[in-house]
């Protein structure tokens, strides 16, 4: 089951590392043998997914645990729309497998590279202000424990663990099985087009209450966006043509984007000037299709990412200091910023617990200076109340974030009892979350 390792890095190639061994288990019995050893040998023991986190939060430093032998389909309940899910399983290939049944998620975020337990255990989100980031789609979990214990929790059976378990920043135990509540598959009505800033801003209210799904893209340098309205649709029958697709999707977002990027990277001082003409070359774009292909983009331009979750009331002042920094940087800032939101949900360690959020990502081209602008943006964003996105980078402590997550002394008792030897610990979660 375990081998020697070699050297693994993320997507963005931000964060490396050379475990000591890599275990493969293929039951859940070899899991909690896996933990059983570890915990008995002091050694640790990460799960290491997809690598779309930003952050070290996945950075194996002893034992590197791979899920992917663990169970590769779906177990379907059509008449409950509750799926079982293997945690290793991308969350493109689950889009994919609930279509078959004429299921779908409620929502997405814009990628689908993650696996299904890395994306909950780090409130990976979309768009909505009806709903909650993934996390809130699931309705059980099963979890090996740091002493090898298996235990099933939902909201009737070790309802403790399960509201912490549904973003346990892989602190509390090894997911080995997600149990999610799906919906009908449905189609979505997508309108992309440009609108001036401060009438995206002036606006929000209507912007975010008219749509299902609303966000927006600020091109830095300009006061121009790219606006997304996503909308349920009783059928298909405006589908984009292959070409159109195409030219969107993979030649403009991501080849000229690509370019583009290396040219101000290159010779920033252009970055201004490409950034206002890419605003005046954008289109409105309308069109329907299945859920999933709506939601999702493709992203093969590399980046490093921040991510905050404000108290949507504080947006404009938030997007007011995120301007300041980028006028104040001393370098350029290659990429769009993204803004979304979400509904308040209950779940300790959720970004979104307890209050309606607007959620601004700030990115930066691979091979451009960012901690600058990533730290000057999460000065901005404490002071309002924000809390950091899990997979992204930030610069927070447990001492800083305590105040932040109103239960945050109750995960940390959680954690006690299911990892008392911190099998599942390292550099990551002893930051944010203490030793």
């Amino acid at each position: 089951m375990a081998s020697t390792a070699v050297k693994w890095q993320n997507w963005a190639g931000n964060q490396s590392a050379t475990p000591a061994a890599v275990a493969r288990p293929t039951s859940i019995d070899e899991v909690s043998a896996a933990v059983q050893d570890a915990a008995a040998n002091r050694r640790r023991v990460k799960v290491v997914g997809s690598g779309h986190s930003f952050s070290d939060i996945a950075l194996a430093e002893d034992i590197k645990l791979d899920l992917s032998g663990i169970g590769t389909t779906l177990s379907v309940d059509l008449e409950s729309r509750v799926v079982s899910a293997p945690p290793a399983m991308p969350l493109r290939a689950l889009n994919a497998a609930l279509a078959t049944h004429g299921l779908a998620l409620p929502n997405l975020g814009d990628i689908d590279a993650q696996t299904i337990a890395g994306a909950i255990s780090t409130g990976t989100h979309g768009t909505g202000a009806a709903y909650g980031c993934l996390s809130t789609f699931v309705v059980g979990l099963t979890l090996v424990t740091g002493t090898g214990a298996v235990i099933r929790c939902g909201p009737d059976e070790h309802p403790d663990v399960f509201v912490a378990a549904r973003v346990g920043l892989g602190a509390l135990g090894v997911i080995t099985e997600v149990r999610l509540r799906c919906v009908d598959a449905f189609v979505l009505h997508a309108d992309e087009r440009p609108l001036p800033l401060d009438a995206v801003l002036s606006g929000l209210t209507d912007h975010i209450g008219d749509n299902d799904h609303f966000e927006f893209y600020w091109l830095p340098y300009t006061e121009q966006t790219l606006t997304k309205r996503n909308n349920r649709a009783p059928a298909d029958d405006r589908p984009l043509s292959k070409l159109r697709a195409w030219w969107d999707d993979d030649f403009l977002q991501n080849t000229v984007l690509g370019g583009l990027c290396r040219v101000g990277r290159r010779v920033p001082a252009l970055v201004p000037a490409i950034s206002r003409t890419e605003a005046r070359v954008l289109t409105p774009r309308v069109y329907t299709a299945r859920s999933d292909a709506c939601f999702v983009s493709p992203r093969r331009v590399r980046f490093t990412e921040m991510e905050y979750a404000l108290p949507r009331a504080a947006l404009p002042e938030a997007f007011a200091g995120l301007r300041r920094v980028v006028e104040s940087l001393p370098f350029k800032v290659l990429i769009p910023v993204e803004v979304r939101f979400s509904a308040p949900d209950d779940i300790w360690l959720s970004h979104g617990y307890g209050r309606e959020s607007a959620y601004i990502a700030i990115h930066q081209y691979v091979g451009v200076e960012y901690e600058p602008y990533f730290r000057a943006f999460e000065r901005v964003a404490q002071d309002l109340g924000g809390r950091p996105h899990w997979g992204k980078l930030h610069y927070r402590d447990a001492g800083t974030l305590r105040p932040a997550y109103p239960h945050f002394d109750d995960f940390l008792a959680a954690r006690d009892r299911l990892d008392p030897s911190r099998v599942f610990a390292n550099a990551y979660t002893e930051r944010v979350l203490g030793p």
